[in-house]
């Protein structure tokens, strides 16, 4: 009886070995002939050894000056291709916008969204929602001069609000926060959101706390070995804000279903629910509440921390440049006076747009970019890459690529400018990506920043706090690239 129970323990075990070694074997081999080259990787970790886990753009970049612009690298069991400098972005997101359209899910966005929403969904879904927000925003003014006249209106307040501290030293990033936050949350709910309302705060709290745990280890590794996600960390406090930013939404559409008038549609969750009511006996609609609350966490998230994090960016740049901020404030002086900066200024002032050009390009709010995946099987830059295969386009790349920018790792307005000293467009100018998946809300950032920027340099000239003398540009760790927090003052101008 021993002896039976001990071959058969000793075969179980030379199967185990066996395929031990299979897996050995084929670990490094690529799934299809002709994928794009890439170091090679360990078992289990694959190239995890060779990332620099805070800022892996880093890594890519150095890997590309081996591989080319089109690798693939192994995180933990997942094999992914890395796409690095504009050529190879832009051919891929814009030239084949329909095979690299898809997006690329990682673990942590399949347990947040679960599929639903705009950002993290996929298929038809992400077609009817994503036509669905962008016709919605535009009816309620992106681009337009309505929306113009609510950023108008928060400038008003946030100016007030800076004006407060009388020149002394202040943290602007939870009241940055929230003054754009403010310009979704008007279209989302009707009407904006008091600074010390205690709602408003622990939404902005839930929000920067999940940009900020996105980018811790444990989060990585869930991504690499899904099965770790039985365990405790900062993946499951992601999942946990998630779900009570949707609870806030959920209980908000609830208040509104209450007083919803189909002729006097005042939100964009009011139009939601229109749409849901028509679509009631469609079993496979998909205006169901799920995705309303995803979809409404999705555009306070998208809607707030790109925009925030940008200005905040700039304020901080013009600290470290002040010829170039009085160089922006002699143009808004000279071209608008004292009246208030509309969007239709930028036409006239070249400097100051390219300055905000700038910001975003050197701030590089999103080096990563999201994921995407290949929707069928594609043969790309020589290489072929079979369906599904997530795809990372590198933003940083694209931003600070040399071919395209003079001086790609300074702040240098002039990339901007051409001799004479007017705008100049760049198609490498890519902080919103490109192609199917960038940013629905671009036409409404852009409006945002160039208002807000330029109100609050027409209004206060900015500094640092005094004693302070160098200004810390490395960016803290987190999903998006942010200034450390900071102290800086806002000095009103006569």
């Amino acid at each position: 009886m021993d002896f039976g129970f001990s071959l058969a323990s000793y075969f179980l075990l030379v199967l185990i070995l066996l395929y031990v070694l299979n897996v050995l074997k084929n670990w490094n081999k690529d799934p299809v002939e002709n994928f794009p080259p890439g170091p090679r990787g360990l078992p289990l970790i694959g190239n995890l050894h060779l990332m620099n886990l805070k800022k892996p753009q880093l890594t890519y970049l150095q890997l590309a000056k081996k591989y080319g612009p089109v690798f693939r690298v192994q995180m933990g069991m997942k094999k992914m291709v890395v796409l690095t400098g504009y050529d190879a972005v832009k051919e891929a997101l814009v030239n084949n916008a329909e095979e690299f359209g898809e997006r690329g899910l990682l673990k942590i966005f399949k347990n947040m969204d679960l599929g639903l929403g705009v950002i993290s969904s996929q298929g038809e879904n992400w077609k009817v929602m994503r036509r669905f927000t962008i016709s919605t925003l535009r009816d309620f003014g992106m681009g337009k001069s309505t929306i113009e006249e609510k950023i108008i209106e928060e400038c008003a307040h946030l100016s007030q609000y800076f004006a407060s501290f009388k020149g002394k030293p202040f943290d602007n990033g939870m009241i940055l926060n929230a003054a754009v936050a403010n310009i979704i949350v008007a279209i989302l709910l009707g009407h904006r959101m008091d600074y010390d309302d205690p709602q408003f705060r622990r939404l902005l709290h839930l929000t920067n706390e999940n940009i900020r745990l996105l980018a811790t280890p444990m989060v990585s590794l869930v991504n690499m070995f899904p099965f770790l996600e039985m365990f405790p960390g900062s993946h499951k406090t992601i999942v946990k804000n998630v779900e009570e930013l949707c609870d806030f939404i959920t209980k908000t559409f609830i208040e509104s279903l209450k007083n919803l008038d189909e002729n006097d549609q005042r939100s964009f969750i009011d139009v939601f629910l229109v749409r849901q009511k028509e679509e009631a006996g469609n079993p496979q609609s998909y205006f169901h509440n799920g995705n309303l609350s995803r979809l409404g966490r999705n555009l306070f998230a998208a809607g707030m921390e790109t925009t925030s994090t940008t200005l905040r960016w700039g304020l901080l740049l013009m600290t470290k440049y002040p010829e170039i901020q009085e160089k922006v404030q002699e143009e808004i002086s000279r071209i608008v006076g004292s009246a208030q900066p509309m969007y239709s200024h930028r036409a006239q002032m070249p400097f100051t747009n390219a300055v905000i050009h700038e910001i975003q390009r050197f701030a590089d709010i999103v080096p990563l970019n999201l994921g995407h995946e290949t929707t069928k099987d594609v043969t790309f830059k020589g290489y072929f890459l079979p369906k599904g295969t997530y795809i990372i386009p590198l933003l940083t790349s694209v931003l600070r690529d040399e071919t395209q920018f003079e001086k790609p790792e300074e702040f240098y307005p002039e990339h901007f400018l051409d001799s004479k000293g007017n705008f100049m467009k760049k198609d490498a100018f890519m902080p919103f990506s490109a192609g199917r998946r960038m940013c629905a809300g671009e036409t409404l950032a852009r409006m945002e920043l160039f208002i807000f920027f330029t109100t609050l340099l027409q209004k206060f000239t900015f500094s640092l706090p005094p004693g302070v003398t160098d200004v810390d540009l490395i960016p803290t760790l987190g999903f998006t690239n942010a200034p450390k927090p900071h102290m800086i003052c806002a000095k009103p101008r006569c």
